[in-house]
């Protein structure tokens, strides 16, 4: 093998095992690869970059601003609320939280959806007496499924569709992929229907934790020369507080637990307080006590003001691994941890030594306008208003989703492309102000843009070296093996991947490894693209598989093996569906 070739295999395992061992951000991982291939001369700078001038990257960069003008006016609400009626089984909750969020994740980013619908499902799910456990995983899992029925259903479909196009120079339509899809679609929808209930676990989320959560530490300090200095725990108006109690005092090292009322208060001693929110007003009242380890800031928020916001956790916030106190959370989002929740169960202790993890679901005080300031951070996977939020403006969403529908019109009829149609669709969102300028910046998640870019330099950089032809060889390892075989362990290699990686690096790794199959089998290519379509997107094992499984995770109270024991079967049930469908649709 050629230099070229090895140095190809030594980069593409090295990224592959950063991507898995490592915390590193999969666009500094992948972009660091691409700048490797081109350095060592494995690619020319043209080759290394090409992925960036890439339509599908551009119609994905474009569909963004159509999915942020459906957020803003807040059009996925506004068509749930109409259908998801008042079921009265747990199998027809789901049901109706699967129909809708199938329909709109075929047609927009279904990360943006899953994020629109979480909310309002569990308002809705307690509203009926349905356990917010029992319908958000199959949300999840009907974004994905719904994804899977248009080629704009999600990044993969359109990567994958715009290397056909440049390599065989054909176009596929939106809804080229339906027949598989939407079959798929249905088998997932009957197996999450009749088996999900008894499948998934009847938990509390974040939200049902909210009122244990509410129980949060306050620490208060006394103050030097202050008033209450000498004075017993009753005398200071300590013993009967409407909205907390005390519950140790730490002094000179010491832990003072089971306070009598009748213990002196000396200066210096740090009070620790559990109570509700209002326990910090009560006590901002109490002359002679301040806030200890700089809270102060989160007692001048005024009570009207205040609000408890859900966030979860996401694999690009800053301080992953560090404690909350290390990463200064407070002062850099002006926002009070309250309680941490991980795998459904919330975190003891002191919340400042608390290290946070991807998937934690945080409880946090902070004022009315955090929601919109960071709900399109990616330090976040989610972030919400648990209560006295304000709702969108809905006027514009039935103008939004005809915007949307004349968008997937004008692509179907062949009157415009699938990236013309998106630019005129995304013109129309601005210009009927369904959204803002700077949501339009917000929206546009260049991350996700810099991964799937970055990754077509991998796989010219296979193509170029004959790597690709290399690995196919050796899966095509007999002449007389069946296409339905190679078909079978091509869907396989890259569901593992999937699960492993992210789903665009997925689809772009094993393009040309497809691709090559199916011409040593010599067989059309096209029943292994679709596939590879399929497999990219079918994540279900894992919560790190998909973005949107992660997102429910915290909301829903699960833990990782809720994951495995649901999305095992359905991963099964969908991969035989679509192996089984695929060539007869697309003749090898």
């Amino acid at each position: 093998m050629a230099i070229d070739g090895l140095l190809t295999i030594l980069t593409v395992l090295t990224t592959l095992a950063v991507l898995i061992l490592s915390r590193l951000a999969a666009d500094v991982v992948l972009m660091g690869a691409m700048i490797f291939l081109v350095i060592t001369g494995v690619l020319t700078p043209q080759e290394g970059l090409h992925g960036f001038a890439n339509p599908g990257v551009m119609t994905i960069a474009v569909l963004y601003l159509v999915a942020a003008g459906l957020k803003e006016t807040g059009a996925v609400q506004w068509m749930a609320f109409r259908i998801l009626g008042r079921p009265d089984s747990e199998r027809k909750a789901i049901l109706k939280v699967f129909l809708p969020a199938s329909i709109m994740s075929a047609f927009m980013n279904n990360t943006a959806v899953v994020a629109m619908f979480i909310p309002s499902i569990q308002e809705w799910s307690g509203r009926i007496g349905v356990s917010a456990s029992k319908v958000l995983i199959p949300l999840s899992y009907a974004a994905i499924l719904g994804g899977t029925c248009t080629i704009i259903g999600t990044s993969t479909n359109l990567v994958v569709a715009g290397l056909v196009s440049e390599q065989f120079d054909e176009s596929l339509g939106i809804f080229s992929i339906a027949p598989v899809g939407i079959a798929i679609s249905v088998v997932g929808c009957g197996f999450l229907v009749l088996f999900a209930n008894y499948l998934l676990p009847d938990r509390n989320g974040a939200k049902e934790q909210l009122d244990s959560a509410r129980e949060y530490s306050v620490e208060m300090v006394v103050s030097e020369y202050a008033a209450i200095c000498g004075k017993s725990i009753a005398a200071a108006g300590m013993r009967n507080l409407r909205y907390g109690f005390l519950v140790e005092i730490q002094r000179d090292g010491r832990i003072l637990s089971a306070v009598s009322p009748d213990e002196l208060l000396e200066a210096g001693d740090v009070l620790v307080f559990v109570g509700a929110p209002e326990a910090a007003r009560e006590l901002r009242a109490i002359q002679g006590l301040q806030a200890a380890h700089g809270e102060a800031h989160k007692l001048e928020v005024s009570n009207h003001d205040r609000c408890l916001v859900e966030a979860v956790v996401g694999p690009e916030y800053f301080g992953l691994g560090q404690t909350i106190k290390q990463g200064r959370f407070r002062s850099r989002f002006q926002a009070a941890v309250i309680s941490v929740s991980r795998d459904g169960r919330r975190i003891n202790g002191k919340i400042g030594d608390i290290a946070l993890e991807i998937g934690d679901t945080l409880l946090l005080e902070t004022s009315r306008g955090f929601v919109e300031q960071y709900r399109s951070r990616r330090d976040f996977l989610l972030v919400s208003a648990i209560n006295d939020s304000t709702p969108p403006d809905y006027r514009k969403a039935p103008l939004a989703l005809v915007i949307l529908l004349g968008m997937v019109l004008s692509s179907v009829s062949g009157l415009l492309s699938i990236l013309e149609a998106a630019f005129v669709a995304a013109a129309f969102m601005l210009m009927t102000r369904c959204m803002s300028v700077s949501a339009a910046r917000r929206n546009i998640d260049l991350t996700v843009l810099t991964v799937i870019a970055a990754s077509f330099a991998l796989g010219a950089a296979m193509t170029k070296t004959g790597v690709a032809q290399q690995i196919a060889e050796i899966i095509v390892f007999q002449d007389d093996l069946s296409p339905y075989l190679l078909l079978a362990l091509v869907y396989l290699l890259t569901l593992i991947f999937t699960e492993l990686l992210t789903n665009n690096a997925a689809a772009v790794l094993m393009f040309p490894i497809a691709i090559m199959v199916a011409e040593q089998a010599g067989v059309a290519h096209m029943p292994f693209v679709i596939a590879l379509m399929i497999a990219a997107s079918a994540s279900f094992i894992t919560p790190l598989g998909y973005q949107t499984n992660l997102m429910v995770m915290g909301p829903g109270g699960y833990f990782a093996h809720d994951f495995v024991r649901l999305g095992t079967p359905l991963s099964v049930l969908v991969g035989i569906t679509a192996i089984t469908l695929i060539p007869v649709v697309w003749n090898f």
